[in-house]
């Protein structure tokens, strides 16, 4: 059973400026309000709060910085909604994974967090390659389906399929989770 879970959100912070970009918009704008209700039960468990996002080049951990760049006209209305909060960690990451080249890992160590709650985009890359080096290092896996996008929906359901049965993930909806982590 879940000692201590930690909410990852990636990539949440993103300016959809590319190919299919505004259509995975769109299916972002569904997984905004599970990502709120996970963050709201994760606050009130006092369980933290991980955003990790690309760095746009900017090569700075600075959530103003990146929210600036990022925003857009596409962008602007997810960001608002979803951005960290003062008590939320942020990391930027190098690469898909939340992982990889990031202190992460350390980070979760040293919070004395067991398991993952991964949220974000996109379902079949950066949330994909986090879970599964989530898996890599022993951590317990959720991914609430409803909590994560893709550019169709077709890729987003094989990424829930393949961490569900390779990853050994938890896929069941966001309400459902806060339900079990209560």
């Amino acid at each position: 059973m879940t000692k201590k879970c930690a909410l990852l959100v990636v990539d949440m912070i993103n300016d959809f400026q590319f190919p299919k970009g505004k259509q995975l918009a769109g299916f972002t704008k569904e997984t905004i309000e599970p990502i709120l209700q996970l963050k709201d039960h994760f606050h009130q468990k006092e369980w933290p709060v991980i955003y990790i996002n690309d760095h746009y080049g900017l090569w700075k951990a600075d959530i103003a910085l990146i929210t600036d760049h990022a925003s857009n006209e596409i962008s602007a209305p997810i960001i608002q909604q979803i951005k960290p909060s003062d008590e939320d960690y942020f990391l930027i990451k190098p690469k898909h994974s939340a992982f990889y080249g990031t202190a992460l890992h350390t980070l979760l160590h040293e919070l004395g967090v067991d398991s993952v709650a991964v949220t974000g985009v996109a379902g079949n890359i950066c949330v994909f390659f986090t879970a599964n080096d989530a898996y890599m290092r022993e951590f317990n896996i959720y991914v609430p389906k409803d909590a994560i996008a893709s550019e169709e929906k077709k890729f987003n359901q094989y990424a829930l399929e393949m961490m569900e049965t390779v990853l050994s993930a938890d896929v069941r909806p966001s309400n459902d989770l806060i339900q079990l982590l209560s």
